[in-house]
């Protein structure tokens, strides 16, 4: 059975969100949005990771200015993930002057916490909205608890403040998050733009605000959701954080596409927040994004450290073959693989994948048997077990998933 809610279906160049569309992947780049080739080189490195769209922030006029040579650098590249323009302060400027980047970008996203005060705040959101509007791009509604429009959140607490029974200032602002978020979004449609056109999100860095925000959310409208713990930290941390609480709103069926915010760790690759991002849909069986590696944890019987490292090797194989993988075999990225380390689990766990690979334990004789679905195929010994591995691992790829070509052209 389907668990997601209803929402409208919103479409971002090729790519939908909402509707009955698969939980969509993002991530965003944080070069200097002015510096072209650094630019071109993170999208895509992002979308070649899997990002099925990026984000790049537009904070000046050389930024605005440098969005058609980016879109030209990267058709050259024969890559055509959808880019979203972050507009705060200036947008409103930067989107009425640089015609030809609010032409191009594939969606708009605007944070109404940062767009203005008083009447001047209309006028700029407006004037966005209307640019949208021309251009039939979709928006994306962004509100931030680090950014929460001052008036209508003082308004709020002050409003609590004089009720006889007063809520946490905690509850209040996560209601004033929602309430941003709607009020801004109903703005938008009664200025003209649809609400197929507009994606919200509500971000907050704590793990059960983020969760409390978006059951609120989901209970009181039909727009499309993008999740994501906003400076959900480094490491373990993030990860950790970002997979509770966007896990448990998904198996609640709340949410259309998600952005792990990772701290990057020092010269650490961008695209790591991608892999998590697809390792959290493919945790819940929500998405499949790249063949799944069972791996043992390792113990006193496997003192060696040889499984640790083809684990290691066959991880990073399987996903640089993903980026050719996923455009040439159907299927490719449901297959199972296991590298275990000794003989207690090892046959099993290996028969239970398409491929797998029974590494001898302490004690064990030096050889290691590949099982295919199920049954034993061969038995690697010597010095060349990962590239001899790796190799049955292609071949079985080729061997048993479709071609895409192929299939194209027998329709």
């Amino acid at each position: 059975m389907d668990r997601r809610r209803k929402t409208h279906a919103v479409q971002v160049g090729h790519i939908t969100i909402g509707g009955d569309a698969p939980v969509v992947v993002q991530s965003m780049t944080d070069t200097d949005t002015a510096d072209v080739q650094k630019t071109i080189d993170q999208i895509k490195l992002l979308a070649d990771a899997g990002s099925e769209m990026v984000r790049i922030t537009v904070n000046s006029e050389e930024a605005a200015a440098a969005i058609p040579a980016i879109y030209e650098g990267l058709a050259k590249l024969n890559c055509n993930v959808p880019i979203v323009g972050d507009f705060h302060y200036n947008g409103h400027l930067l989107l009425t002057k640089y015609d030809e980047a609010a032409r191009l970008l594939h969606k708009y996203r605007i944070n109404p916490g940062n767009v203005g005060f008083g009447n001047k705040k209309d006028d700029r959101f407006n004037a966005m909205i209307d640019v949208a509007i021309k251009y039939n791009k979709p928006v994306r509604i962004g509100v931030n608890w680090g950014s929460l429009d001052k008036e209508l959140s003082t308004k709020m607490m002050d409003d609590n403040a004089k009720s006889a029974n007063p809520k946490p200032s905690e509850e209040i602002l996560q209601e004033a998050l929602v309430v941003s978020a709607l009020q801004s979004a109903d703005a938008a449609v009664a200025r003209g733009l649809g609400a197929d056109k507009i994606v919200i999100s509500c971000k907050v860095s704590r793990v059960q605000g983020l969760i409390r925000v978006y059951q609120m959310l989901a209970d009181r409208c039909e727009y499309a959701l993008h999740l994501g713990l906003t400076e959900a930290g480094m490491g373990s941390k993030g990860i950790v954080a970002s997979s509770v609480a966007m896990g448990i709103l998904l198996q609640q069926g709340i949410g259309n596409t998600i952005r792990t915010s990772l701290t990057p760790e020092p010269n650490a690759s961008r695209d790591k927040e991608v892999i998590v991002s697809q390792q959290i849909l493919q945790a819940l069986d929500v998405r499949s994004f790249s063949p799944e590696v069972t791996a043992c944890p390792g113990c006193g019987r496997t003192t060696s450290t040889f499984f640790r490292v083809l684990t290691d090797e066959v991880d990073t194989f399987l996903r640089s073959k993903m980026v050719s993988w996923r455009s040439q075999y159907v299927g490719v990225e449901n297959m199972k693989v296991a590298v275990m380390g000794c003989i207690v689990n090892g046959p099993g766990e290996s028969k239970h994948a398409n491929i797998g690979i029974s590494l001898p334990g302490t004690g064990e004789a030096p050889s290691a048997p590949v099982f295919v679905d199920g049954e034993k195929f061969t038995t690697l010994k010597g010095e060349h077990i990962a590239d001899e591995y790796k190799q049955l691992i292609e071949d079985y790829v080729q061997k048993t998933y479709a071609s895409r070509k192929e299939l194209i052209a027998s329709h």
